[in-house]
């Protein structure tokens, strides 16, 4: 898949990152979940366009972006991109895996950061605890593992849809865009290769210390787990609170826009 016209690339010391960046004003920082890339805010992107200065990032290893070499780590690669940017500080939002990059970049670059939102995910620890969660994560990764890309991304819709509702629930339009963009991350590995990604550590210990605002907003019909772990941070920091969209799962700014981004600005409209 080539590369859209609008996305720029920053040169790291491991490969290109791709990333839109698009608008003017206060910066955002839309950071999305784990095998998909930039395209799941294409709601949110126009949405906040027309007063911010949006920046939209392929996470290593997804979209657009380079894989990895070499060891590298989220918050480095994030705070590269912004300083290289001169960016700063900014409003970060993080959707599941995107979370953690946002709390980790947080720890580790404070002076780059004024608030965080996240959805589905909290920290860089994630935390599975629901045996019908792990199930359904251990058999998607037998699935990839043996090269089932169909069937993985059948999984996948399950993921998407949360314990509650099947992908029939989902609005089909959303189904097709997460499958598309996902398979073309899948599509960029092979089965067995190695894993370079390098976890920060524990954060929780340097949770309490971050002093930004900081929202959760759930989908109310996401996995229990995905609704705790941002549960836990909101509830550590100093300044955190939550709010959830009801009939919708672990992409509510897909399958419910309008109301995501309402809240959103509304958050943003506070600084």
């Amino acid at each position: 898949m080539t590369a859209a016209p609008e996305l720029s690339f920053f040169a790291s010391a491991d490969g290109d990152l791709a990333y839109r960046d698009v608008g003017s004003g206060d910066p955002v920082v839309l950071l999305h979940s784990g095998f998909a890339d930039h395209r799941v805010f294409d709601d949110q992107i126009p949405a906040l366009a027309g007063d911010h200065r949006v920046i939209a990032p392929d996470i290593r290893g997804h979209g657009f972006s380079a894989n990895a070499s070499a060891p590298f780590r989220w918050a480095d690669d994030l705070t590269g991109l912004l300083r290289h940017l001169d960016l700063g500080p900014a409003v970060l939002v993080g959707l599941s895996m995107g979370a953690g990059v946002a709390t980790d970049t947080a720890l580790e670059s404070p002076d780059l950061v004024r608030a965080i939102v996240v959805s589905g995910g909290g920290t860089s620890a994630f935390e599975y605890k629901d045996p019908e969660l792990l199930e359904h994560t251990a058999r998607a990764g037998r699935l990839l593992a043996a090269g089932d890309i169909d069937g993985w991304l059948d999984r996948f819709a399950e993921g998407v849809a949360g314990p509650h509702r099947t992908p029939d629930d989902v609005d089909p339009s959303v189904l097709r865009r997460l499958r598309a963009l996902t398979a073309h991350t899948i599509a960029k590995h092979t089965p067995g290769e190695k894993d370079w990604y390098v976890p920060l550590g524990d954060p929780w210990p340097r949770v309490p210390r971050l002093d930004v605002p900081v929202l959760a907003i759930h989908g109310a019909a996401d996995w229990p787990d995905s609704i705790a772990m941002a549960d836990r941070l909101v509830a550590t920091v100093p300044n955190g609170r939550a709010t959830a969209i009801e009939g919708v799962g672990h992409y509510p700014n897909m399958e419910n826009p309008h109301t995501f981004n309402k809240i959103l600005r509304t958050f943003l409209d506070t600084f």
